[in-house]
């Protein structure tokens, strides 16, 4: 029973937004829509805390209001729009006594409840600060206030993303709407509900969780079990939701971008990012890398271009860490990945003037030398897992009881 009537609600909001996407038209559409988002975001995520759904509805009228005033904007305003949810997640996420202390507008706020706080704030953070970058290139107009609450609030990417584009978004309301057949898109849903359900609770009865939090001594062995698990578990969780999430998009007609390319076939940690959680690696480049990669080399000058690259290699997935959330232990995960890219980074340039053009082209065609990189690059991967599953006392507990 308490599975079916969520399951109901869902399909009841899925077929409600296809009907309100595919048939109704004009501003009626995004009207209903928006009704249909807003319900659907209160009803699975708020129910019972009005001052929270409150807090969410406020940030996104100031944030419009802000994209509004600014977005199209010469010179540095447009910054300001672009900045204005991220200081909203900064606030929440590092200064959380303003929201949650005693006297603070969340108080009471039970740490499993401030999850969605934390984490669907980060991907709308992210969606809205790309938005106003696709308005001031041009890439599309700036939204009326439905359809940016709609953008915003978008249910099926809200808790975990993908970070979809707007100009994907808006596609689904054009005068010609983007086709998405429903066998492939309920297909999809499938699949993820498997890896979600059941592939991930499999897995995560031998991660870190399963296997460490019983008191005992456990054999070495049982670490890198862990840590593969986790990995394991980690993907069939992630990947699972965002397959759920894009299949019931695209029944509704909304297409969403993809987050994960078989991550397991990496050969390098440059590559697990090109796999893995992709809309994130994309804005990170698209924001983040390519400016501040362009400023550091005309800072340090051409002959230093290959270290100001690895420089904000460094930057950028530092920022990754802090991103996913709030602790050392995601800035060491965050430098744990800098160090294989930046490490990848180097021996690239190496094997180029070492090899020359066709040494470098037979050596990244070679099987064995591509089915070592992806071992290593699995075991890396999955190992830098460590910090991002555990804080520094799990993570000393977990060697603590290792024999």
């Amino acid at each position: 029973m308490t599975f079916v009537i969520p399951a109901a609600i869902i399909l009841a909001y899925i077929l409600g937004g296809r009907f309100i996407v595919r048939q109704l038209t004009g501003s009626w559409r995004q009207i209903a829509f928006a009704g249909l988002n807003v319900g659907g975001l209160y009803w699975f995520f708020f129910s019972g805390h009005n001052t929270r759904f409150a807090l969410y509805l406020v940030l996104i009228a100031i944030q419009f209001l802000v994209l509004w005033l600014y977005s199209e904007k010469a010179g540095w305003l447009p910054w300001l729009a672009f900045f204005t949810p991220i200081a909203a997640l900064i606030a929440i996420r590092y200064f959380p006594v303003l929201f949650y202390g005693e006297t603070a507008l969340l108080r009471g706020s039970q740490p499993l409840q401030r999850g969605f706080d934390l984490l669907g704030l980060s991907y709308l953070a992210f969606r809205c600060s790309r938005l106003v970058l696709e308005i001031r290139n041009g890439l599309v107009k700036r939204p009326g206030f439905f359809e940016y609450v709609n953008f915003c609030f978008f249910l099926p990417t809200m808790p975990v993303g993908p970070i979809n584009s707007f100009v994907n978004f808006h596609n689904a309301f054009s005068k010609e709407p983007v086709n998405i057949p429903l066998d492939r898109a309920a297909l999809r849903i499938l699949v993820g509900l498997i890896k979600f359900e059941f592939l991930g609770t499999l897995c995560n009865q031998l991660t870190y969780t399963g296997l460490f939090q019983d008191d005992h001594p456990h054999p070495w062995m049982h670490l890198p079990v862990g840590m593969m698990f986790y990995y394991l578990y980690l993907y069939c969780n992630f990947s699972g939701f965002c397959d759920m999430a894009i299949g019931a998009a695209g029944i509704i007609g909304i297409p969403v971008a993809e987050n994960f390319d078989n991550p397991f076939a990496a050969r390098n940690v440059k590559d697990f990012w090109n796999r893995w959680h992709i809309t994130l690696s994309v804005w990170m480049r698209d924001v983040v890398f390519s400016p501040l990669s362009k400023f550091m080399v005309r800072m340090m000058g051409p002959a230093q271009a290959n270290h100001a690259i690895a420089l904000t290699i460094a930057v950028v997935f530092l920022l990754v860490g802090i991103w996913h959330g709030v602790g050392w232990n995601f800035a060491a995960y965050g430098a744990v990945h800098a160090l294989g890219v930046v490490i990848n980074h180097y021996y690239t340039i190496f094997l180029k003037k070492k090899l020359g053009r066709e040494g470098f082209k037979a050596y990244n065609e070679n099987r064995w030398i591509r089915a070592a990189a992806i071992g290593m690059t699995f075991c890396y991967c999955g190992g830098s897992l460590l910090f991002f599953a555990n804080t520094f006392p799990q993570i000393r507990e977990i060697f603590a009881s290792l024999r």
